[in-house]
């Protein structure tokens, strides 16, 4: 069920938040996958503890790929299959807007998916914390190769060194990669303004951005759904389709 809307109530939030945001020389975003799942991207997990269908433990796991390769190489074929039909939403086109704006160096998308559709809108400041589906690297020589529409095989080998490929993406039980990662801190660290969209930013350490942002002296701003944990840390909540909602609020961020 969504958290019950009251149009009136959205649009004078819209206005406020819009009023931030406009008044803000430096913007972060952190999305989930609440973003991608209006584009038909299936959240990662279901209320069932699955993983599109799959436990956690045989497919997304160091511990997986070292037990059993194929399956999850299996598990990821299908899923970049999948992506290959999906398109950027309103939502995504929106944020890239919001970039082209600012200019790169005054904003920072900060993304837990890992389907390269924020990329696909434009958005170039795009910092992938939990890797890339579209990417693959090398368990011998860690070289990294983008190979977003190539049939992989259930056991791809690096054509470096010959040794087994693995999807570029941060499984369960791993560290994010700490390049990355730090540019995140940066970008919530030095914002004016940090938007939380489509997801509930509980899950660490992403979560904790927020706070960062808000020690520096940045107003919050989410867009969900429904209301979610992180709503009591922020500023204004804009609940609704964030496809629907950021369109609105970048436009009205331009006045």
């Amino acid at each position: 069920m969504h958290h019950p809307i009251d149009p009136n109530d959205l649009d004078r939030d819209l206005e406020r938040a819009a009023a931030l945001l406009r008044g803000a020389d430096r913007v972060a975003v952190l999305t989930g996958a609440g973003v991608s799942a209006e584009s038909g991207v299936p959240t990662f997990r279901d209320a069932g503890g699955l993983w599109e269908g799959h436990r956690v433990e045989d497919v997304a796991t160091p511990e997986a790929f070292a037990r059993d390769p194929v399956l999850v190489w299996r598990f990821y074929n299908l899923r970049r299959a999948g992506l290959r039909t999906v398109r950027p939403n309103p939502g995504h086109h929106a944020l890239a807007a919001l970039e082209e704006r600012l200019g790169s160096e005054r904003f920072a998308l900060i993304t837990q998916n890992v389907d390269g559709l924020h990329r696909a809108a434009g958005s170039r400041n795009v910092l992938e914390v939990h890797g890339s589906i579209a990417r693959v690297r090398c368990t011998g020589c860690r070289r990294v190769e983008d190979r977003p529409d190539e049939e992989l095989g259930e056991r791809p080998k690096c054509p470096a060194c010959g040794g087994l490929l693995r999807p570029d993406v941060v499984w369960f039980n791993e560290m994010l990669p700490e390049d990355v990662w730090e540019q995140a801190v940066t970008a919530a660290r030095q914002c004016r303004c940090f938007l939380v969209v489509g997801t509930s930013a509980v899950v660490y350490p992403a979560a904790g951005l927020v706070g960062l942002a808000r020690a520096g002296g940045a107003r919050v701003i989410e867009v969900n759904l429904t209301a979610t944990p992180v709503s009591e840390r922020v500023d204004i909540g804009l609940y609704g389709p964030s496809g629907q909602i950021l369109p609105r609020l970048v436009e009205k961020a331009k006045s």
